[in-house]
């Protein structure tokens, strides 16, 4: 007897319907061919006991299983669940009271038949729900995410007896509900990192702001202890809050990745803070491998990339993300195929002006002399610094900041102006499919939306003078100047944008070391 039972395979962050034929016959023997990998290989000892552990068997009949497209190799053990359905209904075990074709089935089993959970799990959903499927049975771990999806009833299981009793129409099985409203008001109502927890730093405050409203990547400066790590863990807590399509792109890419199954309520409400080791390698930074995963760049999207102690990364791997910050993906290319993922993220990084960690300090412990730092600043390319922004210098609290009941102001106050920016922004570049905010821009949009009177180019024409500021920074002064605008609901920028635009580029100033 020939039974079809449907699955998934992910490629990238897209996912592909595939076909399990099981045919029955007279003989002895157990065949699945398909391309499948070790993994796939190794579940029919999974299935046999997962089956007699519950009262079924694979019988001993000649079974041949086909998993197709036969040409897509086929990784994971989330096939377990979606054969050994083929098997019951193609041996009579199961008189299939629902119709198999309505459902994709996937997940691992265990060898008491309970099921563990899978990867991918949103992006096989929403392909389900495009190709017509009526529902989608998996994991009970797995099943919050993927009922983000309207339209497709799914249905989380612990055991593979439920989906026998399932078919057999003995007993129902009950569908995942997700309240999103619920879940993206609570996080936004209690961040949990707030800038009302910082002391003193107000102008490091309004540079993060500055940052947020216009997606600016930022570079903070400054001695140990001085506060940059705190600041830049609270800078997620002021961005503009995820939209229902970022939310959907963004768990596609952790679930990919099998970093879902945590979550209590499936979908990502909180844009994503990554902090990775500065030991990092570069695959593991953008993404690859022999079977490839998104890296710590993708699992960044529409978040936040923290670089700590940047001088101390190896330089192969920063000047991986140089591509990437252009881009906002990354391509990964391997033989017999190419797989993008997106990583459109903000970059803040950090850093210490010396290998002592103290700038121009006569109090410190330890000072280091200006050729020292140059070498140690040196690490840092030109073209990576050139993709930053702004450019800021963190000192640290005074004691009398430090010691003072007063709170600042907390982050749900900021991002409600970060917001009113940005929507200004997203007005202002409707015309330009991938532009969304003032970093975004490219040349001809500079041109045409930071226009500056004589007064103003005239200021900045003096500051580059005077301060020897690079040529590079020229453009990077007019989108934060555009940014700062914005925060002003102003039309046009003036020179008093400008001048605040020019105290964040530390980095371009000639004799910055002193």
């Amino acid at each position: 007897m020939l039974t079809k039972v449907y699955g998934s395979a992910v490629f990238g962050v897209e996912a592909t319907i595939i076909i399990v034929e099981v045919n029955t016959d007279i003989g002895v023997g157990y065949h699945l061919v398909g391309l499948p990998d070790n993994a796939i290989k190794e579940s029919n000892y999974r299935i046999a006991a997962a089956l007699q552990n519950n009262g079924y068997k694979i019988p001993g009949k000649k079974i041949t299983l086909n998993m197709a497209p036969a040409d897509m190799r086929k990784e994971g053990s989330a096939y377990d669940l979606t054969l050994a359905m083929g098997i019951l209904v193609s041996t009579g075990q199961i008189q299939e009271q629902q119709p198999l074709s309505d459902y994709i089935i996937m997940g691992e089993l265990s060898l008491d038949g309970s099921l563990q959970p899978i990867r991918g799990a949103l992006p096989i959903a929403i392909n389900a729900k495009e190709q017509g499927f009526k529902g989608f049975i998996l994991p009970e771990q797995n099943a919050k995410e993927s009922a983000i999806v309207e339209g497709l009833e799914v249905y989380g299981v612990t055991n593979i007896k439920q989906v026998i009793d399932f078919f057999n129409a003995e007993i129902p099985l009950e569908t995942t509900q997700v309240d999103m409203e619920a879940e993206f008001y609570e996080h936004l109502q209690n961040p949990e990192f707030d800038f009302s927890d910082v002391k003193g730093q107000e102008s490091i405050k309004r540079c993060m702001e500055i940052a947020a409203a216009g997606g600016h990547n930022i570079i903070l400066i400054g001695p140990p202890g001085s506060g940059k790590t705190m600041l830049a863990k609270r800078l997620p807590s002021i961005l503009p809050p995820l939209s229902l399509s970022e939310a959907l792109e963004t768990t596609k890419i952790h679930s990919v990745a099998g970093r879902t199954k945590d979550r209590s309520g499936g979908i990502m409400t909180a844009r994503p803070f990554r902090s990775p080791h500065h030991t990092i390698s570069d695959v593991a930074l953008v993404g690859g491998g022999q079977y490839p995963q998104p890296g710590e760049i993708s699992l960044a999207h529409n978040g936040v990339l923290f670089l700590d102690e940047l001088p101390e990364f190896k330089r192969g791997v920063l000047e991986v993300m140089r591509q990437p910050l252009e881009d906002r993906n990354v391509t990964i290319s391997r033989a017999r195929f190419t797989v993008t993922y997106p990583s459109s993220f903000m970059l803040v990084a950090s850093m210490n002006p010396s290998p002592s960690g103290y700038f121009n300090d006569p109090d410190a412990p330890m000072t280091s002399s200006p050729a020292e730092m140059q070498r140690y600043l040196g690490k840092v390319s030109g073209p990576l610094l050139d993709r930053i922004d702004i450019h800021i210098e963190v000192t640290p609290v005074p004691f009398d900041k430090l010691s003072e009941d007063r709170k600042g102001e907390s982050s749900i106050i900021i991002r409600e102006r970060v917001t009113k920016a940005r929507k200004r922004q997203t007005d202002r570049f409707t015309e330009f499919e991938n532009i969304h905010y003032n970093a975004q821009m490219g040349v001809r949009q500079i041109r045409k939306y930071c226009k500056l009177e004589d007064a103003s180019l005239q200021l900045l024409k003096t500051a580059m003078e005077r301060l020897n500021l690079s040529a590079r920074a020229y453009d990077r002064i007019l989108k934060v100047s555009r940014t700062i605008a914005d925060l002003d609901a102003a039309e046009d920028i003036t020179g008093n944008h400008i001048s605040e635009a020019i105290q964040y580029r530390s980095l371009d100033r000639d004799g910055w070391f002193g």
